[in-house]
């Protein structure tokens, strides 16, 4: 993953959020790591705009990955309930992942205790 390709990402949601910003005034919040793509130099040049399209960006405080719930539930996928045979192939791992993240809640749990 590249600036230039969160750039643009952005740049594509937040130019189709525009349009229903236009309509409803209704802010978007986006919430970010702190990861170095979203703390560049072209990424920051492009705030201002997206913020005149309704898209406005929180940034978690740095070192807090348990408060960044993705990372929470990555982790879990990662190392406890995606199998070794998930890595065969690539349309192997994407089936596989989605297999668990359908299934978050019922056959697969976390627990914050």
């Amino acid at each position: 993953m590249t600036t230039e390709i969160v750039v643009k990402v952005f740049d594509a949601f937040t130019e189709d959020y525009a349009h229903k910003y236009e309509k409803t005034k209704v802010p978007c919040f986006v919430v970010l790591d702190n990861a170095s793509i979203h703390r560049s130099g072209a990424f920051k040049a492009q705030l201002e705009k997206w913020q005149q399209r309704g898209v406005s960006l929180h940034f978690l405080p740095p070192y807090s990955p348990e408060l960044n719930l993705i990372e929470i539930l990555w982790r879990k996928v990662k190392y406890e309930w995606l199998p070794l045979d998930a890595y065969q192939s690539y349309t192997h791992l994407k089936k596989r992942v989605l297999e668990i993240l359908s299934n978050v809640g019922e056959k697969f749990h976390i627990t914050f205790a």
